[in-house]
């Protein structure tokens, strides 16, 4: 009864306290605020309904004091140790956050992977932004100077950053004495998130994305194309986290103009929630109700590389999933057809594609199952296989539920997500408690191209009755 008394505190308390910045918020949210603010007076009438003891009561007021007498982040203050900010606005700061181990530093190898791994012109698009939250001077002392030896170019040319920043504010009420009686899970977690709101704040101005990583990450050659062809994808569609890995806390990308809200939202509650739930949370609260994730991730831990505290920061594997299962169905398609090519060759998973000729604006290709399907992730190529020619220049892959009569199609249809230069990799989520399963996947059509267009396969992955008993751990991240 206790936990819950608690999650709902947090719930009500998150709600409110982001409601006071949505005044800033970009268009794309504004209809989300009339319905947040309802929400809010839902929340705070089932506080004073369900919770009135002496704790929740006083937690609130704790809450409403912070906010009205402590403007989060204000009187943070930072110290330069080496590199200068870039001198334009960059496309995306990747955002590292290092606090000594207790073991072998994985930090260097973490930068080596990144630049060596990126393209000139992929690091022209970026700033690697750390912060170091190292007590030790001389320790301190001797990572400044193995990172000035190593990546002086990059720190020339404006693309590394390194930092030290710390609270200049005194701590709300009630912190000192919950730091000296925290337990050395929350104590972590807490360092944690003053460490990341510090980068966070910090990034603000730097760039239009903030990627976040931790200081023990192998990167994927490339990844910064990865993430920019993504990002023009989703340019024009709301989204709050855009995810380019399976690990509950790195690779994981925001707006910019949202990093001030992240950032004061993990200053209210330090103790005992992991950083990567709130995420979750704070993703939930702007409207963005189950991950968006792509595969296959381009961010991992180093294979010799073991937590630490693998009680406080368990690690999410890799989701091996092996081949394509595609359980029987039919496909629609109101495209033009060539030949003897049937709309079938787009699923059956063999060499065989669906080609057509002029497909405009509204067309699609629709795969309808026999029965519902649990599906957990679903690819879509377009285009050949090698010349990469005949692509669908501009698509979406949109999940459909309540199948019409006949196998027409179904009655609703939610976006999973564009098509990136053609194709679509990502995993499929479902939100909290739901129990529907997906009875259909289209391909639309989102503008006219005049030239062949060949979807050359479509791959489903389901889930079978084995897996069903983890399906809640595959809802939302972490036991969120």
């Amino acid at each position: 009864m206790q936990r819950c008394l608690w999650s709902y505190i947090i719930t009500a308390v998150s709600l409110i306290f982001l409601s006071f910045f949505f005044q800033e918020n970009n268009k794309e949210y504004l209809d989300y605020s009339v319905s947040l603010e309802e929400e809010k007076k839902k929340i705070v009438w089932q506080l004073h309904k369900e919770l009135v003891t002496n704790e929740s009561k006083n937690h609130l007021e704790t809450f409403k004091e912070m906010q009205k007498n402590s403007p989060l982040l204000q009187h943070a203050n930072y110290k330069l140790l080496a590199g200068a900010p870039p001198r334009k606005k960059k496309l995306l700061t990747v955002g590292i956050s290092s606090v000594r181990h207790p073991s072998e530093s994985y930090l260097l190898d973490t930068l080596k992977s990144l630049f060596e791994g990126s393209t000139e012109s992929e690091l022209n698009c970026i700033v690697v932004l750390v912060h170091l939250s190292v007590p030790d001077s001389e320790l301190l002392g001797q990572v400044i100077a193995n990172i000035q030896s190593l990546f002086k170019a990059h720190l020339e040319a404006h693309r590394l950053l390194v930092i030290q920043g710390h609270l200049g504010a005194s701590p709300p009420p009630g912190d000192l004495k919950s730091a000296r009686n925290s337990s050395h899970c929350e104590a972590l977690y807490s360092r944690q998130k003053v460490s990341y709101s510090l980068l966070m704040n910090f990034a603000i101005n730097i760039s239009e994305y903030f990627l976040m990583l931790e200081d023990n990450i192998r990167c994927a050659p490339k990844f910064v194309s990865t993430i920019y062809w993504t990002l023009l994808a989703w340019k024009d569609l709301p989204w709050v986290i855009l995810e380019f890995s399976s690990l509950s806390f790195s690779g994981k990308v925001f707006h910019t103009h949202d990093l001030h809200r992240l950032a004061s939202f993990f200053l209210l509650l330090q103790r005992d929630i992991p950083t990567h739930s709130l995420l979750s949370e704070f993703q939930l609260l702007l409207a963005q109700s189950v991950p968006i994730r792509f595969s296959p991730s381009v961010f991992y831990h180093w294979d010799n590389y073991s937590v630490f505290q693998d009680t406080c920061f368990p690690v999410q594997e890799e989701k091996i999933f092996g081949e394509p299962d595609n359980p029987s169905a039919s496909v629609l398609t109101d495209m033009m057809t060539i030949s003897n090519i049937i709309p079938d060759y787009a699923y059956f998973l063999n060499k065989e594609c669906f080609s057509t000729l002029d497909a405009v604006r509204g067309n699609y290709l629709t795969v309808v199952f026999e029965r519902p399907q649990n599906v957990i992730r679903i690819e879509v190529l377009t285009g050949s296989e090698e010349q990469k020619q005949y692509q669908m220049q501009h698509g979406q892959v949109e999940l459909g539920y309540d199948p019409l009569k006949n196998a027409k199609g179904c009655a609703r249809y939610s976006l999973l997500g564009p098509l990136v230069e053609g194709n679509l990799d990502q995993r499929v989520f479902y939100e909290t408690d739901s129990v529907e399963e997906l009875s259909c996947i289209r391909l639309l059509v989102l503008a006219s191209q005049e030239s062949l267009l060949l979807i050359r396969q479509i791959k489903v992955w389901t889930q079978n009755e084995e897996e069903e008993t983890s399906r809640e751990k595959e809802i939302l991240p972490d036991g969120v």
